[in-house]
């Protein structure tokens, strides 16, 4: 396996509105989906649910992970890494409140974005997949 390829998982979090979720986490600019390595013997599902509870303070919704697909690209944080993200559209219950590395939460409108840095991910796969209906 490339040492410069960061496996992640990513969650693909949508309000009542259809709006995106994208948070900022602490010492950096761009903003991204929520998510993050897993630990060793983890699944997918189990990671994303660890990290939305660790970073958000919310719980993905039971059995309401979709798959979106597999997708790779330049790393926001890391010079020279690229990510590849196994991202999930996800159900959250309860309040959205940044924890952990979180420093900022914003919810979007994917079809008008505001002029906020974003991960190239974000930008590049996971915003457009949004746009186009309810996954």
């Amino acid at each position: 396996m490339n040492d410069n390829v960061i496996s992640v998982v990513a969650a693909l979090i949508r309000d009542e509105e259809g709006r995106v979720l994208l948070v900022r986490k602490r010492g950096t600019a761009a903003f991204m989906q929520p998510g993050g390595k897993r630990d060793p013997g983890e699944s997918d599902i189990a990671a994303l649910a660890r990290e939305v509870v660790e970073e958000l303070g919310c719980r993905v919704a039971e059995s309401s992970a979709r798959p979106l697909g597999v997708f790779e690209c330049a790393a926001a944080n890391e010079p020279d890494h690229r990510v590849r993200a196994a991202v999930y559209a996800v159900d959250v219950e309860g309040p959205v409140i940044p924890r952990a590395e979180i420093d900022q939460v914003v919810w979007v409108d994917p079809r008008a974005l505001p002029d906020l840095p974003l991960a190239p991910l974000t930008r590049d796969h996971v915003l457009p997949l949004a746009g186009i209906g309810s996954p």
